[in-house]
């Protein structure tokens, strides 16, 4: 056994973490290059590699670059060193960048044109009335907010932000000589201007980008010189930071410390404009201490994500996805309260087919109802203008006992996070920062009502985060429940993260990082266990990243027992999927659509009586040692059912999915000869007819789409 369990782990039984996240960019990518797509959802999906690629560098490429410069080799579990990897992230992110640019100027530029929209890559391609409204706009616009800097002995070179846009320039003094006498400059794009500029003239409609307007006016920001060259440059930072938190004794402040590093960490990434002026990258690289390895010589505009802007655009709804309005849950279709409905039995609630109303109804109402005590809430991510935050403070200032664990580390929403506390506090709340090592990734909201017949607790659970606009976006699950097994549950976590109880037993709820990763790896070992002795045996896991080696592991012993085990996978995943004698029996998918895969859901046969759980944690060492996170079964038959179909739905869409290869690769499914089947269009599909039957008072489980055996690609 022990000659099994080292060949299970094994470095080249696994794939390097990073890499594997640049494969899911590239399936992104190859959305935004599929042209049966409409032209606008493709322009959204380049968009989407290019932010995700901006936190990819911001975070994992700065992580590796300090393990170098702090000396460390330890190998990762594919056995690759951090110089290493860092190697192979170069050579494919270069690769990446090129088919993105490809992509936009062979495809989507032309297709663009040829549908009316005509975006002007140059200022010199401008027609003389085009030319007169840009000199206009930067006129009234654009040159009251600019700040030219000159880079000289006495004014050194300024503060490049992280992530912002800028051009540099070659002046030469009016009576200067140009071998001599050349001067540098900076000039900030700035971001509180739109970057896309409509210009539209005639029939057609045109665009220009801002960095644009402002090259071609930018003799006006330095008379008395002339222009010898301008660039458009980007540069990309370290954004990762850590922080003692032992030693750190306000952690709130001492995030708003960190948070102002973000700016001037390390220069990690350059992007300019291809054929640039060497003199101008000479300076730049010399100043910003950059290696030619980390720059990047774009053939096109810096920073596509200015194309998820183009994609708000007016006037091109037919060369967009019809928009899709999330559905009322059939147990919702009453005039009852919340309250009511959901001690009628727990409900499943499935985003974003289903509206995410309910969640927001439930806080709201406990906020106004005299019965409930106390509401109790994890926030990790919310929106801008939260309806969740504006409850909360309401139901403090009604008098209610409201306890609030707001996770200051959420990355890239510290800063909310902390505007959110404060407001919070001053509201009357009673707000805890989490703690001290761990990340609160749960999501979870505990409501203590008095009724007739005593206290009674009602709880939401959830795969995604408190929040109302990413709902509409992302694929989650929630659960709607006053099970009272589930309710003491619910209060031994906030009592453990707001004090130090920790509980002698839970009833229903798994809670990391002290028992999560062991109740996982007992299911996966009991699933083996049934294999070898030829019990029904099977696993299926959604999650959105598999980067853990124990689990891994596990996975190969029960794959080579027989388990079958599909894995729905929406980015990183370290396992080899298809290997003879290794994982013959686990099929790895990836699905890509129009919205972000996000739920977290988990079956185990358990020899003929199947088990079924959701939760906040991927299947990663973080989610399972350094963060709270909590799973929570699926009890109900009925949502067993439910939950079961989402994922049978799932592992039968050849629409969309991509199939992980013995050989490391991911291609989409060969469907010749067989029906359409994309998941997320059959939920949404599902989720309208649903609400039309429950009208008709007609059992929505007949509505679902039957799906074949042997549709089930394995």
């Amino acid at each position: 056994m022990a000659d099994m369990e080292s060949r299970y782990k094994k470095p080249e039984n696994y794939v390097n973490r990073e890499l594997s996240w640049l494969d899911f960019d590239y399936r992104i990518l190859e959305e935004a290059r599929d042209k049966s797509l409409p032209l606008f959802e493709r322009l959204k999906f380049l968009s989407i590699t290019a932010s995700n690629l901006d936190e990819f560098f911001m975070v994992r490429v700065a992580s590796l670059k300090d393990m170098v410069n702090a000396g460390y080799t330890k190998p990762d579990l594919s056995g690759m060193k951090p110089s290493e990897q860092l190697e192979k992230i170069g050579e494919k992110t270069h690769r990446l960048v090129e088919m993105q640019y490809s992509t936009y100027n062979r495809s989507l530029i032309p297709a663009l044109k040829a549908n009316g929209l005509r975006v002007i890559s140059h200022h010199e391609e401008l027609t003389e009335e085009e030319g007169r409204l840009v000199d206009e706009y930067f006129k009234e616009n654009v040159y009251p907010v600019l700040t030219p800097m000159a880079v000289d002995s006495s004014r050194p070179f300024p503060l490049v932000h992280n992530k912002s846009l800028n051009l540099a320039a070659l002046l030469k003094k009016k009576d200067g000589d140009e071998e001599e006498d050349l001067d540098f400059a900076l000039v900030r794009v700035p971001n509180v201007l739109p970057r896309l500029v409509e210009i539209t003239t005639g029939e057609d409609r045109a665009v220009i980008l801002l960095e644009e307007v402002i090259e071609r006016n930018i003799q006006s920001l330095f008379l008395n010189y002339d222009i010898i060259t301008a660039h458009p440059f980007r540069i990309m930072r370290n954004a990762d930071f850590t922080i003692d938190e032992e030693d750190a004794e306000d952690l709130l402040k001492e995030i708003q410390k960190q948070l102002k590093k973000r700016q001037w960490g390390e220069a990690i990434r350059l992007e300019i404009e291809e054929n640039a002026d060497k003199r101008v990258l000479k300076r730049l690289k010399k100043e910003l201490d950059i290696h030619n390895s980390d720059i990047y010589e774009i053939s096109g505009p810096l920073d596509l994500t200015f194309l998820m802007k183009m994609y708000g655009l007016d006037g091109f709804d037919a060369l967009k996805a019809p928009k899709y309005t999330p559905q009322t849950n059939p147990a919702f279709l009453n005039d009852d309260d919340i309250f009511t409905n959901i001690r009628k039995g727990d409900i499943l609630l499935s985003h974003p087919y289903e509206s995410f109303d309910p969640v927001v109804d439930f806080v709201k109402t406990a906020a106004k109802d005299p019965k409930v005590l106390a509401i109790k809430q994890t926030l990790y991510r919310v929106s801008g203008n939260s309806p969740i935050i504006a409850a909360l403070a309401e139901a403090a200032d009604n008098g209610k006992q409201v306890s609030v664990l707001v996770e200051l580390k959420a990355r890239f929403d510290e800063e909310n996070n902390i505007n959110w506390a404060k407001m919070l506090e001053k509201a009357g709340c009673h707000v805890i920062y989490g703690l001290v090592g761990l990340k609160t990734h749960s999501k979870i909201t505990l409501v203590v009502r008095r009724e007739e017949d005593g206290i009674r607790r009602y709880v939401h659970l959830g795969t995604g985060n408190y929040n109302d606009s990413t709902a509409k976006l992302y694929t989650d699950c929630g659960l709607l429940t006053c099970n009272p097994q589930i309710g003491e549950d619910a209060t031994a976590v906030f009592n453990m993260l707001s004090g130090y109880s920790e509980p002698l037993k839970w009833n229903q709820l798994v809670v990391a990082p002290i028992w999560l990763r062991k109740r996982f790896m007992r299911m996966i070992q009991r699933e083996t266990n049934y294999a070898r002795e030829g019990r029904p045996a099977r696993i299926i896991a959604k999650v959105n990243s598999l980067c853990d080696k124990e689990i891994i592991a596990a996975l190969y012993e029960a794959s080579c027992a027989g388990v079958k085990i599909d894995l729905i996978i929406r980015g990183i995943c370290c396992l080899r999927a298809g290997v003879p004698n290794l994982s013959e029996n686990i099929a790895v998918r990836s699905i890509v659509g129009n919205f972000l895969e996000h739920s977290r859901i988990f079956y185990f046969e358990n020899d003929g009586y199947p088990e079924i759980y959701m939760g906040s944690a991927d299947w990663m060492p973080r989610n399972l040692d350094r963060r709270v996170e909590i799973m929570f079964p699926i009890l109900d038959e009925k949502l067993k059912e439910k939950a079961m179909h989402i994922l049978n739905v799932q592992l039968s869409d050849n629409l969309k999915a991509h199939v992980l290869g013995p050989d490391g690769i991911y291609n989409k499914i060969d469907r010749r000869g067989k029906a359409a089947i994309g998941a997320q269009d059959t939920f949404c599909k599902e989720a309208v007819e649903a609400v039309k039957a429950a009208s008709e008072e007609v059992d929505p489980v007949n509505l679902r789409v039957f799906i074949p055996a042997e549709s089930v690609e394995h």
